[in-house]
């Protein structure tokens, strides 16, 4: 028996009455995805090991969802995802339909040999590992690939050691082995979707207590080893920068929550205000019929049905109406990504959360000056560390009906107290990353400020009124900045250019936090969010000093007006 043999039977004795899974995560590969797929497959039948195959589709739409369909077998289970979601999102999606007590990731373009298996469960084995990853640098790897790639993985290696501690040479490469428990819970954790994936899952799973250990590859040289674009450089940064931030800074990977398993599947109204039938509200409603969790209802109010009357009122004749434990709000201005009612109804396990939101992303075809002012509001300086978020999403139906529902009296703002409520009726509300739901925006410059206006009038307002959850310093910082640059010519005329100092460091800032390799759009993001910062002040102060805060009536800047 050949030392390679030896290692098959090793594997085949690890894994004894068990199960492999092989998750191969594709995008774009419609010319090569059967061979691949048939080719692994066979790998792992003529060396006898129990092995489950689960391609993913991350939403190639080149045929590739076809191939797979076509492909299904008792070992070959493929999983399509309906719109393009990074690495990240695409792996969840696979762990989720696999079964085995071993879980191997391996990109579905198989630059990496999958020939490699043995050696990496005889690593696994020796070193008593819970996780194996494949490694350019390893000494028996085979790998040839450009000078300047050596160089930036160096790099990036030594930076990952001396900034999240990851004792690996190598965290990037597409081949991991996995025991079931330690891929899990980590998995639960991820915030990343994209470049950082592989860095952030590592990080967790190890400050969870799992060990790691290596294994040798060979690699076929490919384009993807040839082209290194600055901006796959710049994301990178800075989604590993994120990383580190939240293990060592933040501690959030060992706070997050991770709800236990539903034992059964509520069912869920989808509840829709809006003024009249739309193209955005058909899109809506496409997109609500392409969700993976089917338990769920949807409720539609135009005017038609109930009057030219605020959303609140709207969204309260929805909840009466309503048959579902889970009542899931959504404007017709959006659409939710296919796993939103997948990821949020598993919270609800939990008898002390309440509610559940998720980010609202700006979707990739809305307009230049409309993508603009999405880049505004995800700026760090203009939402801090809550420009991803979006209001509550998911609510208890018997928590909506004890406190009452929407309150009626404010538009906009009735969202802010209807978390107010939520948390003063003794619940929780959670934020989950994956709870994605993309949110058409109004283009800057006008139409952007309109809207902030009336939000910035409203937390003015509440901060006054509604002191508990709308109290925060943060939300005073456009005011101050305002009132300085009020100040700043008549200060630079009595002190000189010192007064100026701070204003110099601020547009620094901004410049920094808005940077894009397109010139113009860094100069219009930056500009927007001057621009932001100084009219949410003015609005914001105006709130403050407000006696009664009028309740606008919808009508022309609601989705489908100007």
């Amino acid at each position: 028996m050949t030392k390679r043999e030896e290692l098959w039977q090793l594997t085949r004795e690890t894994i004894g009455d068990g199960r492999l899974s092989v998750i191969m995560p594709l995008y774009r590969l419609a010319s090569a995805a059967r061979e691949n797929i048939l080719a692994t497959d066979r790998l792992y039948r003529e060396h006898g090991v129990r092995a489950e195959l689960i391609p993913v589709d991350d939403g190639s739409e080149d045929g590739t969802d076809a191939i797979l369909e076509d492909l299904k077998s008792d070992t070959i289970k493929p999983v399509v995802c309906k719109r393009n979601g990074g690495k990240g999102a695409a792996l969840r999606a696979g762990f989720a339909a696999s079964t085995g007590e071993y879980v191997l990731l391996l990109d579905g373009d198989l630059d990496i040999n999958p020939k490699q298996t043995p050696y990496f469960f005889a690593s696994m084995v020796r070193n008593q590992s819970d996780i194996v990853c494949g490694s350019k640098r390893h000494k028996r790897s085979v790998v040839k690939y450009p000078w300047h790639r050596r160089l930036v993985s160096f790099v990036y290696f030594s930076l990952v050691r001396l900034f999240v501690g990851l004792q690996v040479t190598d965290t990037q490469t597409g081949m991991k082995l996995f025991k079931r428990e330690a891929l899990g819970p980590a998995l639960a954790r991820m915030l990343v979707k994209t470049y950082a994936f592989d860095l952030e899952l590592l990080a967790i799973a190890a400050s969870r207590g799992a060990k790691i250990s290596e294994a040798p590859v060979v690699i076929r040289f490919g384009a993807k080893f040839g082209a290194l674009k600055p901006r796959t450089v710049y994301s990178m940064a800075m989604d590993s920068l994120a990383v580190f931030y939240r293990l060592r800074l933040l501690k959030y990977y060992a706070k997050a929550m991770v709800p236990r398993p539903l034992d059964r599947e509520p069912l869920v109204s989808i509840v829709i205000a809006c003024p009249k039938p739309s193209w955005m509200l058909e899109e809506c409603l496409k997109a609500i019929d392409r969700q993976t969790y089917r338990n769920f209802e949807t409720i539609v109010l135009p005017d038609e049905l109930t009057g030219k009357v605020r959303p609140a009122e709207k969204r309260n004749q929805g909840i009466k109406a309503a048959r579902g434990e889970i009542v899931a709000f959504i404007d017709d201005d959006a659409y939710p990504d296919a796993h939103w009612l997948e990821y949020a109804v598993k919270y609800f396990s939990e008898p002390d959360v309440g509610a559940l939101g998720g980010p609202a992303v700006t979707p990739p075809d809305d307009g230049g000056m409309a993508r603009l002012g999405g880049r505004v509001y995800e700026n760090i300086f203009v939402s801090g560390n809550y420009r991803y978020r979006y209001k509550a999403g998911g609510v208890r139906k018997d928590l909506l009906d004890r406190i009452g529902g929407y309150r009626t009296d404010f538009w906009p703002g009735e969202d802010t107290l209807l978390c107010k409520d939520i948390v003063d009726a003794g619940k929780r509300i959670v934020y989950d990353p994956w709870v994605v739901v993309y949110h058409h925006r109004r283009p800057l410059f006008r139409p952007h400020l309109r809207q902030l206006g009336r939000y910035a009038f409203h937390r003015g307002y509440f901060c006054k009124r509604y002191p508990s959850n709308s109290l925060h310093l943060s939300y005073f910082l456009p005011t101050a900045l305002l009132a300085y640059a009020l100040l700043c010519a008549p200060a630079a005329w009595l002190l000189g250019g010192i007064a100026l100092w701070p204003l110099y460091a601020y547009l620094a800032l901004v410049a920094a936090g808005s940077f894009a390799f397109n010139p113009l759009v860094w100069l219009m993001t930056a500009l927007g969010v001057v621009s932001t910062h100084l009219w949410y002040g003015f609005k914001f102060a105006q709130g403050c000093l407000a006696r009664k805060a009028p309740c606008e009536f919808i009508g022309k800047d609601h989705a489908h007006g100007n």
